[in-house]
């Protein structure tokens, strides 16, 4: 890889994400090697163990010092720090393991909020009652009330997130693993998977 390229790593509990400005790909955290990387990698970590071995590393940079963590609250997930860096306006909805929506305006991160994802509600459902096991019906109609179990679940999984998130009449991007699921009921919305390696390569800039 060039020197002049900027390899940036989204670090998980399960995954490294890289990016190096024209592709990503990713390697599973128990079967990558971290040292077999000469280049400078600028990284974000979630994962406390992969984050005590990266310190013993001289190339790889952790940039969460660089953030000014005032404008955000104590707890905040690096992910959702870095991924409010990336735009000026909107609602940001990272559809994971939990779906997190944040809103920012005019560059400042005015709060957002956690809502259980599809596989926690799908278990909340399924250990209320075995005839609550649906998946989540994401073509349902949000203006109508539905007439039967599987309509029924999803409309209350579904309509207070909808209404909740169009009411910032802001513009909506989708990131994370269930963007494309939801991306049905914000249809005016744009899916982003990139979105925290433009955080990232945004506060890299912004402290060069």
């Amino acid at each position: 890889m060039e020197n002049n390229i900027m390899l940036l790593c989204d670090i998980g509990h399960t995954s490294y994400h890289f990016f190096d400005g024209k592709n990503d790909y990713k390697k599973g955290v128990n079967t990558f090697i971290p040292e077999i990387i000469q280049e400078k990698v600028y990284y974000i970590c979630v994962n406390v163990k992969i984050l005590k071995r990266l310190k013993k590393l001289k190339n790889w940079i952790n940039i969460e010092p660089y953030i000014d963590k005032t404008q955000f609250y104590q707890t905040m997930g690096i992910d959702r720090i870095i991924a409010s860096l990336s735009i000026n306006n909107g609602v940001i909805i990272d559809a994971g393991s939990a779906i997190t929506v944040d809103i920012i305006k005019d560059n400042i991160f005015n709060g957002g909020f956690i809502y259980p994802g599809m596989i926690a509600m799908n278990k909340c459902f399924k250990s209320i009652s075995s005839n609550l096991n649906y998946n989540f019906n994401f073509s349902i109609d949000l203006y109508n009330l539905p007439k039967n179990s599987q309509n029924s679940i999803s409309y209350g999984y579904l309509k207070g997130l909808y209404l909740e998130v169009i009411s910032y009449n802001l513009p909506i991007i989708l990131t994370g693993g269930d963007a494309l699921k939801f991306k049905t009921i914000f249809k005016n919305a744009t899916v982003d998977e990139m979105l925290i390696f433009k955080g990232m390569k945004i506060l890299i800039e912004a402290n060069k």
